[in-house]
């Protein structure tokens, strides 16, 4: 593998871990858009599966069961499906108008809060109901498979249920535990991890492992409202990267 890919694969290990550590997961993905500039898309998908597999180990112990029974059970159900559909549209399915899809609904649902937050538009307390959440899961398991991207989906759910912070943090840490584990198999059968790659991922094991320390440690000493504007900002800048890798 080429010194410019172990570099920026330093940076993508970091980003990881502090996102899926303390911040929902918001900006995880963008590791393997930025390796895909260094590398094929095959390759920057297979090098960044093991290393947020060993930040989901390394997150899943200071979140467990503080996770919302209900989201995450919804999200998984979907999830599962939307994984498999991922497997068989691999080879031959274009994801670039689900990505602006989905970047668009990251975006809109972002300025929606803000209105609301800044009292422009009233509402009831009415979070979305569970079905939505199936939605969501199978949209992110889907768009996780193709480039490790189920996180808007999921977040736009999940921010909409009014969960605290830790409970929404360790709901993300536990569907992406068990989405990870799922792609990990076709994962292998398709070629994505080599000899190559899984060296990489020796290499850039350890800034995952930091990452993810920085990502847990903020996470507890960050106010509710600060972490929910992180958040949102995450959000915003992942629904834009979205559909910025749709529309070029």
């Amino acid at each position: 593998m080429s010194g410019e890919v172990i570099v920026v694969g330093v940076f993508a290990a970091l980003l990881a871990g502090i996102s899926k550590g303390g911040f929902g997961s918001g900006a995880s993905f963008a590791g393997a858009a930025i390796l895909a500039l260094f590398a094929s898309p095959g390759v920057a998908l297979g090098i960044m599966l093991p290393i947020l597999m060993l930040i989901d180990i390394a997150t899943l112990r200071p979140y467990w069961r503080q996770w919302g029974g209900l989201e995450v059970t919804m999200l998984i159900l979907g999830g599962v499906p939307g994984i498999a559909l991922g497997v068989v549209f691999y080879s031959v399915a274009d994801a670039d108008l689900l990505r602006l899809l989905i970047g668009g609904i990251a975006l809109i649902f972002v300025l929606w809060q803000t209105v609301l937050r800044a009292g422009l538009l009233r509402r009831g307390h009415r979070p979305f109901p569970g079905w939505i959440g199936m939605l969501a899961g199978l949209v992110a398991g889907f768009t996780s498979f193709v480039s490790h991207a189920g996180g808007p989906p999921a977040a736009v759910y999940l921010l909409s249920r009014g969960l605290d912070k830790t409970r929404y943090q360790a709901t993300t840490v536990l569907m992406f535990f068990v989405f990870n584990i799922v792609k990990a198999v076709p994962y292998g059968m398709l070629g994505l991890f080599t000899r190559d790659t899984l060296m990489t991922d020796l290499i850039l094991a350890p800034f995952a492992l930091l990452g993810a320390w920085i990502g847990v440690r903020a996470h507890r000493i960050m106010p509710e409202r600060v972490f929910f504007l992180v958040t949102y900002i995450l959000l915003s800048v992942t629904g834009t990267k979205l559909i910025w890798d749709a529309l070029m």
